[in-house]
């Protein structure tokens, strides 16, 4: 079997499936703006899927062992990840600024330009991280009572909140550095560094929990001890892989690390925009457990466990995504749009086809899937109704996050922004407040509101994709 294209110009390149799939898991030194476009989809995908299932394992391996605390539990971890979805946006934005700008100074073959990027990057997730992180333990419990949560909730979450935001420069970093990886082409060294993190905190996450041997027992607090834990190594890891080791795509020495004001502030702007973009979709989210929160615990605490489960499936096909802007980035920079243009529709035809499947599971098992999380029947029936209306848009959301993952890759992180700002708070925010109260649809009405926007998001990115627009921009 061949991954072997008709785009293909270099016959040098070994496109088996033993050999593609060999260099997905172990890396490689494949010139991406050349050659079999579907083998190079897969070499990016196959490393970077596993990479960002192994990214929502966190919550889920949370959501898992917390939830055998109780509704209360879950409601801490449910109103902690819906802040803690801000700090993923600004993550998500400053390795979208710094996966652009890597993968298009690797397309013109420049890897000095693509390690002072890999530097100064470093230096802007430092400054905000930190201002942040301190933001999130003076202000805790004020969050938490924002988001109307109920005394007794807020008295157990105010130290999980804390240690979760305190550090969130863990959550920055494995957002940033794997985003310089992936923008290099590295996308397998990325993945390592998701299985270490991963793998610690699913050991760690019962030991502290419920202080199994000479752990203490820190109940939902254990929970954080143990995520930070597991993404503090995975930091490190990476940290070395990009700084120390020398046999990777990207190189950067210590002249790499010079300040450069003008390089910062191109970081800052593109990265900037692309923040923005994920905090006013993130934050839609945190807008919507507002509305779900005046239901009460047990209505939140369905939503939390379906809406885990729903980012379970998403993140992988974010994955898919990410390989397609970084083949637009490179090939961008290597004067080759019409490739990239090629490799964006065929990225988003594999991924609405994936999660397409996937909605069809959540539309037909449901309870089943619930039911591995909770046996509380009002709960479940909650998680299963979340989990059945949201997966009716899955296939378009597939499609859709293609597309705003390549307008990323190529530059242009307006774009999306103004997508997510129009479809997220001025569509489905006031629709699913209104399906919910005035027409007497209760918490079904903010599912039913996801799930079409969804749709409109897909419809609208790819019309404007389409346009072309977006292979005129410079990073």
């Amino acid at each position: 079997m061949s991954f072997e294209g008709k785009s293909s110009s270099v016959v040098a390149e070994d496109n088996s499936f033993s050999s593609v799939l060999r260099e997905a898991f172990v890396g490689t030194t494949r010139d991406f703006t050349q050659g079999s476009i579907f083998a190079a989809l897969v070499i990016l995908a196959i490393p970077m899927i596993l990479e960002m299932s192994m990214e929502s394992l966190f919550a889920i391996v949370d959501t898992f062992f917390v939830s055998k605390l109780g509704a209360e539990s879950i409601a801490v971890v449910g109103l902690t990840e819906s802040i803690l979805a801000l700090i993923y946006a600004v993550g998500v934005g400053m390795s979208i600024g710094a996966t652009a700008m890597v993968a298009r100074r690797v397309g013109e073959k420049d890897m000095d330009g693509a390690a002072r990027t890999a530097t100064h990057a470093v230096y802007l997730g430092v400054i905000v991280s930190l201002a942040t992180g301190a933001a999130g333990v003076i202000f805790a419990p004020n969050i938490l009572h924002l988001l109307r949560a109920e005394p007794h909730v807020i008295e157990i979450g105010t130290p999980f909140m804390r240690i979760m935001l305190g550090t969130n420069i863990v959550i920055v970093f494995l957002f940033l550095l794997n985003g310089i990886f992936r923008g290099a082409g590295d996308a397998a060294i990325a993945l390592r560094v998701l299985m270490i993190s991963n793998g610690l905190n699913i050991l760690f996450c019962p030991l502290f929990i419920f202080g199994i041997g000479p752990f203490p027992e820190l109940g939902v607090t254990g929970a954080a001890v143990a995520t930070v834990c597991g993404r503090g190594t995975g930091v490190a890891f990476a940290a070395w892989a990009l700084f120390v080791r020398k046999n990777g795509r990207l190189h950067v020495y210590r002249e790499h690390w010079k300040f450069d004001p003008k390089l910062l502030v191109s970081l800052v702007r593109l990265s900037g925009t692309a923040v923005l973009q994920f905090l006013v979709a993130t934050a839609s989210w945190s807008g919507l457990v507002t509305i779900l929160a005046g239901f009460g615990t047990i209505v939140l605490a369905g939503y939390q466990i379906g809406l885990r489960v729903i980012i379970f499936v998403i993140l992988p096909a974010v994955g898919l995504a990410n390989a397609a802007a970084t083949l637009v980035g490179q090939n961008l920079g290597a004067g080759k749009p019409e490739r990239a243009e090629r490799s964006v529709w065929m990225a988003g035809g594999l991924n609405a086809g994936l999660l397409g499947i996937a909605g069809l599971v959540f539309v037909l098992f449901s309870g089943f899937v619930i039911s591995i999380f909770t046996t509380d029947p009002a709960v479940s029936a909650y998680g299963r109704d979340c989990l059945r209306i949201v997966g009716y848009g899955y296939a378009f959301y597939g499609l859709g996050m293609v597309m705003e993952s390549s307008f990323n890759g190529a530059g242009d992180t307006w774009t999306p922004t103004y997508l997510n700002l129009i479809v997220f708070w001025l569509f489905e925010i006031p629709l699913a407040y209104v399906l919910a109260n005035y027409y007497g649809w209760g918490p079904q009405g903010v599912f039913w509101a996801i799930t079409l926007a969804f749709s409109l998001l897909a419809i609208s990115a790819a019309l404007l994709f389409k346009r072309g627009k977006w292979k005129l921009k410079t990073v």
